[in-house]
């Protein structure tokens, strides 16, 4: 990945450096013309590489979202398993009289660790919980009033929610580095091709290849 993005940043200020100096030097600028490059082929070049350009700062744009969007999902998630693995203590506790119980609300058992497994459980556990007079009354003696109990399965609708935005970060991102990497082709390939113009029309002054970040090989 850093290798990646150091090759990405290389392009673009190699192109930068190219396009603004053809289209700023008074002596290059006529040179390449002669070639076909002329200021209106290099506003092209320009044009490619600031589209490069916002699109990949659109792109970190975008991943520093979803990596804010996941911290988010993560201490929610950490919230109301946190609250639940509480809860569930209690009541194998208060509860352990109940034939019912075990399987109505899973109180033994592994806990799964997948987000979806967990919240399966979870849900499970608070919903029928909830529908059960019974459980209430024997949880209340341990001071978790319906009220609270219901406090407690909302935290769940808060863990699928900032899932829901997690997801719609991540493909977000995943579309922004799939239209920047588009745009980097298309500016690479530009770029390829006036770098071997621009050797071929400054062969005699290597000074020019210079100032256009391109190093001139010495003849001999």
């Amino acid at each position: 990945m850093a290798k990646l993005k150091l090759r990405i940043d290389q392009l673009l200020l190699s192109a930068q450096v190219m396009i603004d100096n053809a289209l700023a030097d008074a002596e290059i600028k006529p040179a390449l013309a002669a070639y076909g490059y002329t200021e209106e082929t290099l506003t092209v070049g320009k044009n490619l590489y600031e589209k490069a350009t916002l699109l990949q700062n659109t792109r970190k744009k975008e991943y520093g979202e979803q990596i804010a969007a996941t911290a988010e999902l993560n201490e929610s998630r950490e919230k109301a398993k946190q609250q639940y693995m509480k809860t569930l203590k209690i009541a194998r506790v208060a509860l352990k009289e109940s034939a019912k119980a075990g399987e109505a609300i899973m109180l033994y058992g592994v806990r799964k660790r997948s987000l979806s497994g967990w919240f399966e459980q979870a849900r499970a556990f608070y919903a029928n919980l909830l529908s059960d007079p019974e459980f209430i009354t024997r949880l209340s003696a341990y001071g978790y009033t319906r009220e609270k109990l219901e406090r407690e399965f909302a935290l769940l609708d808060q863990v699928i929610a900032k899932h829901l935005a997690q997801k719609q970060e991540t493909g977000e991102a995943q579309e922004a580095t799939a239209v920047r990497d588009e745009a980097l082709e298309d500016l690479a390939a530009w770029i390829s091709d006036f770098r071997a113009v621009a050797k071929v029309a400054l062969a005699e002054n290597p000074q020019q290849l210079e100032k256009l970040g391109m190093v001139a090989r010495s003849k001999g």
